[in-house]
This record gives C-alpha cells, structure tokens and sequence, in this order.
C-alpha cells in the first residue's frame, strides 16, 4: 500500500507530494518519505542531507539555489504554515524563470518538491514555522546562489500584505534579479 500521491506542477519536476494522515483520539502519524514507495511512483531520490529551521511571523528565506552542484529539496511544515516558492532556473526549459507556489502546512502534511535547477524560498504565515528539508546534496556555502523574492521579471504573488515588515537576511536583500542567476 503506497501512502503518498503525487500532484505535478506547471512546472516539470516541480512536485506536490501528499501524504495520508492516519489520526484517532491520540494525535496523528503519517510518513514523510519512503524509498520502495516513492520508487513506486517513478521518484527515484536519494537523500544525503536533513536541516530544519525554526523562523517566525513574516520571515522570508530564500530564494537560494547551488550553482554548480544543484540540489534537490523535498520539503515539508511540522510546525505552523509557509508560502513555498520556486523559480525555474533551468536555461534550457520551456518553463525557464517561471515560479510556483504552494501553502504548506502542518496540518495537510503534504511535502513539495523542488528538483536540482531550481530557486527555493517560503514566507511564514503563521506565529511560527518549523521547516525540514531533505536534500539530494551537501550544501557548499562556496556554491550558493540567490535570486531576489521580489524580482519584477518573475513576479512571484507572494501573500504579503506590507513588504516594509517582511524578515529577511541581509544577505538575501541584495540577490541579483533573473538575467544574473545561472545553474
């Protein structure tokens, strides 16, 4: 019995994975990834890294990628709810420099994923969020590329009422725009 069905995008390769939540009066379970499962629906990933950040109210992370040594990033919400972007840098796709978001939450379990030749971000909409990411691989600081979450020629929709009060780096403040990002 496989456990998870899959949703594609607009975009190729960009996946809304869900899940089944089996829950009763003690609480929930329901599994966040499983190799002969996903392997049944043609995913066949290989994980070799898991982070997880905590972020608050209005925190936006993101949009990051890896220049030379792409990673892909199955992601998921344990604690609260996200708005999770990402912008197709492939050069070569049809789809090149398009976006797609979802709203990941803790209460729907569903996982998104974002394959290599992507840019990747989310905005908290809730008090708090805890985010996990399981990666295809290591992350080299060395490697890593940005592009700005509020580029005019992507035009990502992202459900902010005030853009003065969003959080974010400072390192992500000052991302180049599309035409400067290369995977």
């Amino acid at each position: 019995m496989n456990n998870f069905t899959i949703e594609q995008t607009p975009l190729e390769g960009l996946l809304l994975i869900k899940t089944k939540i089996f829950g009763d009066e003690r609480g929930f379970f329901m599994e966040t990834f499983n190799t002969r499962s996903f392997e049944e629906l043609g995913l066949g990933m290989s994980f070799v890294q898991c982070n997880r950040s905590r972020s608050r109210f209005g925190t936006l992370r993101g949009l990051h990628f890896q220049k030379t040594r792409p990673q892909g990033k199955l992601v998921s919400v344990t604690l609260g709810e996200v708005f999770d972007v990402a912008v197709d840098l492939r050069r070569d796709s049809p789809t090149f420099g398009k976006w797609h978001g979802v709203t990941l939450s803790e209460s729907d379990g569903s996982l998104f994923y974002v394959p290599p030749g992507f840019a990747h971000g989310f905005y908290v909409m809730s008090e708090t969020a805890d985010f996990t990411y399981f990666c295809t691989d290591f992350y080299m600081p060395s490697d890593e590329g940005g592009l700005l979450w509020n580029d005019a020629s992507v035009g990502i929709e992202w459900p902010i009422e005030d853009s003065s009060k969003v959080i974010i780096a400072g390192k992500d403040k000052n991302l180049p725009g599309l035409g400067d990002c290369f995977i």
